[in-house]
């Protein structure tokens, strides 16, 4: 199996009305929440089903950052 350290080459495509948001073409999954993960895709994700039919595989145990606790202070 390969991985790569980010997926970041899938399609993307703007929210309505929104400038500064963009999510998958094929899942629709806001690029935010994907993070660069290829888990970050749907399941049934076209993108993360054919990386994933070419032998790459999703970093199923790295711990997943949540935004909410990003400006916090250790």
């Amino acid at each position: 199996m390969m991985k790569r350290l980010f997926y970041i080459d899938y399609p993307q495509e703007h929210f309505e009305g929104q400038a500064h948001r963009y999510r998958c073409v094929f899942c629709k999954q806001e690029t935010t929440q994907i993070n660069g993960r290829l888990e970050g895709h749907l399941p049934s994700c076209e993108y993360r089903v054919t990386l994933e039919n070419a032998g790459f595989e999703c970093n199923r145990n790295s711990p997943t950052p949540h935004e909410d606790m990003a400006d916090e202070v250790d």
